[in-house]
């Protein structure tokens, strides 16, 4: 494995190529036992060109990125082009408008049964898509609210006339206890501390208010297929944690909530960018790597085949928990400890 870091003299770490990075521990049980399993590079911005490694923790089995970049490299690993800051009609087309539909069925399910002045926030919410669909097709008296941390994602969305509070969602200064419903859309894999955000949504969240969570699924084949370097979800270097079933649902319940529903869907991309990346690492012609990607429709639509099978045996991309504050207040600790 190439080694991308080395110590300064002040005590902090620079990758190769000068980059701030830290190393962590496992954020879910707190142990520093953990075997590589992959390694990989930036194939989709090429913010930087240092090798990056992925380990899985030999307790409780979470998959994470260790080194990873510090809070001071977030401004350099996360480009203007990228996509969260700027998925518009006018860029991605047929794919934009697919994936709303799709996006605005499952936001209508999980919004199912909230009263009519119900307060909802997105955490991550970028340039603000998601709550964009929740204005054109939710119910009038709902209070829709963002929290994201980059001001470029912040200013896209106030110019879409959003309301969205910038920084992280333990930063905002948001009141307690005042949220029907909180999303976590493809957000919990970018966090530093998951634990300490999910802590900060639950104290947001009325009681029996609900947490969707919806982040990758390493139980999948293109995982198995992939996962020693070229997997779409680890997205080097901006995924810090990946997760299955089993440590999803136990980081949610070891910060104090319930978990209501654990359940997989479809989605090509990761199989998409998997073959991309190879494709990459191969020196194929830029031709032939722009068939695959978030605008190229005949990869995305023979992928997304290949992955309703995969969601038909609960194996599929995406994987969303349903989580719930209980009523009570009382906190069930999971099987690596938890809040009180």
């Amino acid at each position: 494995m190439n080694a991308t870091h080395a110590q300064t003299p002040t005590g902090s770490m620079r990758s190769a190529e000068g980059l701030p990075i830290e190393e962590v521990d496992c954020p879910l049980c707190g142990r520093d036992d953990a075997e590589p399993i992959a390694v990989g590079e930036d194939f989709e911005y090429r913010t930087t060109r240092d090798t990056w490694r992925m380990v899985r923790c030999r307790r409780c089995r979470l998959v994470y990125l260790n080194p990873r970049p510090a809070p001071a490299a977030l401004d350099d690993i996360y480009p203007d082009s990228y996509h969260a800051f700027d998925f518009e009609p006018e860029r991605y087309g047929l794919i934009h408008a697919v994936r709303s539909r799709l996006e605005t069925r499952r936001l209508r399910r999980w919004c199912r049964r909230l009263p009519k002045s119900a307060r909802i926030l997105d955490v991550g919410c970028g340039d603000g898509f998601h709550l964009r669909l929740l204005q054109r097709h939710g119910r009038p008296g709902w209070q829709l609210e963002g929290v994201d941390p980059s001001p470029r994602a912040v200013e896209a969305a106030h110019d879409a006339g959003l309301t969205v509070h910038a920084g992280t969602v333990e930063q905002a200064g948001l009141p307690r206890a005042q949220y029907d419903l909180a999303l976590m859309i493809m957000t919990i894999e970018h966090m530093a501390d998951p634990a300490a955000t999910l802590e900060a949504v639950r104290q947001l969240l009325k009681p029996r208010g609900r947490l969707v969570v919806v982040t990758d699924n390493v139980d999948t084949i293109d995982f198995r297929v992939f996962g020693r370097r070229h997997w779409g979800g680890y997205h080097f270097p901006r995924h810090f944690h990946l997760f299955d079933a089993d440590t999803l649902g136990a980081l949610a319940e070891a910060n104090g909530f319930r978990v209501r529903r654990m359940e997989t869907a479809v989605s090509p991309v990761n199989a998409v960018y998997s073959v991309r990346n190879l494709l990459v690492d191969l020196g194929a012609p830029r031709r032939v790597v722009e068939r695959f990607g978030l605008d190229a429709l005949v990869g995305l639509g023979v992928f997304t085949a290949v992955d309703a099978l995969q969601a038909a045996f609960d194996h599929g991309s995406v994987l969303t928990a349903i989580l719930e504050r209980p009523a009570n207040g009382h906190v069930v600790r999971g099987r690596f400890g938890g809040a009180a």
